[in-house]
């Protein structure tokens, strides 16, 4: 059924809006997805605060190209979606690269738009392994920790050796 066109209109404002507001947008392609493992994938990403959107390729290359990203738009081929948010840049990339890992084949990153430049599919893969923030602060506590704990133990056996 074809839409109107005050409806493909609506739909073009709120891409364009969505897009204006994202940190970060990743272009999802899904094929053979059924609606159950669909509703599901949107709970567990609206948990990550990551907003998910089906839309027709036209009317999201009109979005992309009104906002004027840098580089080349990634190919886009079959059904596309978008999923964006505007808090963990990172999120959209990573929800949609696990959850893909649980459904093999019927998702995929095609690619996304990352601090306003267009990326392809393995840069975005790229960006989905990199862990979430808490964790990256994780991390870098435990490096500066590490040669403080080192000492601390070294000074222990000493004192040990003296007794």
């Amino acid at each position: 059924m074809a839409i109107s066109k005050d409806k493909k209109r609506a739909i073009l404002a709120k891409l364009t809006d969505a897009l204006k507001e994202a940190t970060s947008v990743v272009f999802v392609g899904f094929n053979k997805l059924t609606v159950k493992d669909a509703s599901s994938m949107r709970n567990e990403l609206s948990k990550a605060g990551v907003k998910y959107y089906v839309a027709k390729k036209t009317l999201l290359r009109l979005a992309l190209k009104e906002l004027g990203y840098e580089g080349q738009a990634p190919e886009l081929p079959g059904e596309v979606a978008i999923a964006w948010t505007n808090d963990d840049i990172t999120a959209p990339a990573r929800g949609v690269h696990e959850y893909g890992k649980k459904l093999k084949g019927a998702l995929a990153l095609l690619g996304g738009v990352f601090e306003g430049a267009f990326l392809d599919a393995k840069q975005m893969i790229g960006i989905a392994t990199i862990p979430p923030l808490p964790v990256l602060r994780g991390m870098f506590v435990n490096v500066i920790n590490s040669p403080i704990q080192g000492l601390v133990i070294a000074l222990d056996h000493i004192s040990k050796k003296k007794q």
